[in-house]
């Protein structure tokens, strides 16, 4: 890995020592080390031998356990695998500071190529919808299909629930709510986290709240926290920007594999009205509308989530392999746009 490091943050070597990260039953976590980043993977090993491989990317401030319940319902479907992003998660931060859509799929795509596990079912939350999308526009040859849980795409207009989430990403913004908020305790910032993410919050659990506050408090003591939320809080917002081919939008339309779009009715973060727009510019989607659903049906219906994926499989006869596009690897030989 090299040895550059973003110069307003501590070397990996000289970072606090914190709790580690939970790991349910049935999971192994282990640690990547790759060009420029190193990234924790969460793995839900295949129970039989031969199962088609699974990569889940989550959303902006959450991890790689965001995906427990989804991996545990598809169990003996796929081999699931749940990246934490860069500076999420038990990620360190990347070495270049690049927080952008374009850098989280950079070391997405670096992953898959380094493990030779392409292609994947490849399934994407909020910010991890938008880097799964670029994934899958510029390097078909990885993505078997996919599957976006309220993806971030572009809006023109915003839900006003969503503006705070924005304006983190305005230069000093996250450092001055740090300030503002310091006398609050993990226990409330989750319940406002749930609040704006879930569609009915009474459906966590008492033992998911107590995991999320011991997470939480884990990770408010990485002195890069903050850092990594604001950095690609701001990657969002950008990306929101781009024209031309590196469009979103655009880039949704260059999709080939089969896509799952599933949209919340009570998303307080990516609006409802955006679903329809989403399965026009799918060339091969298929919508799951959940009107109860918040920003993580993953999460609150994960269930449902699954057996909207099994269907999709059966409706393709499983997705051999190589049946996405078979000269994809040509098309996206660009591998890092």
């Amino acid at each position: 890995m090299s040895s550059t490091e973003s110069p307003s943050l501590p070397a990996a070597s000289v970072l606090p020592r914190v709790a580690p990260v939970r790991v349910g039953e049935g999971e192994r976590m282990r640690s990547v080390g790759l060009p420029g980043v190193t990234l924790s993977v969460r793995s839900r090993p295949g129970t039989r031998a031969g199962l088609p491989p699974a990569l889940y990317v989550h959303g902006l401030g959450g991890s790689s356990q965001n995906w427990s319940q989804l991996m545990a319902e598809l169990d003996g479907l796929v081999d699931g695998e749940a990246v934490d992003l860069p500076g999420f998660g038990d990620s360190p931060p990347p070495d270049d500071g690049d927080y952008s859509v374009t850098g989280h799929a950079r070391a997405v795509i670096r992953h898959l190529d380094a493990a030779g596990r392409g292609p994947v079912h490849l399934f994407g939350n909020s910010l991890g919808g938008a880097v799964s999308t670029r994934v899958a526009a510029v390097r078909p040859d990885l993505v078997r299909t996919l599957t976006l849980v309220s993806p971030a795409l572009p809006e023109l207009r915003i839900q006003r629930s969503a503006a705070p989430t924005g304006l983190l990403g305005v230069p000093g913004v996250a450092a001055l709510f740090n300030r503002l908020t310091r006398e609050w305790t993990a226990e409330q910032r989750v319940r406002g986290v749930m609040a704006l993410c879930y569609g009915d919050p009474t459906r966590v659990s008492p033992e998911a709240f107590q995991y999320a506050v011991e997470e939480l408090e884990r990770r408010l003591r990485l002195p890069y926290f903050w850092d990594a939320m604001a950095r690609s809080a701001r990657g969002i917002v950008n990306a929101y920007t781009l024209g031309g081919q590196q469009g979103l939008w655009r880039q949704a339309e260059r999709v080939l594999a089969p896509t799952l779009l599933v949209y919340g009715g009570r998303d307080q973060l990516v609006g409802f009205r955006m679903a329809a727009k989403a399965a026009r510019a799918f060339r091969d989607s298929r919508l799951l509308s959940l009107p109860d659903a918040g920003h993580v049906a993953m999460m609150e219906y994960p269930e449902v989530v699954a057996t909207a994926f099994r269907e999709l499989l059966e409706e393709r006869g499983g997705l051999a392999a190589n049946d996405v596009n078979s000269g994809a690897h040509e098309a996206g030989s660009n591998t890092e746009s």
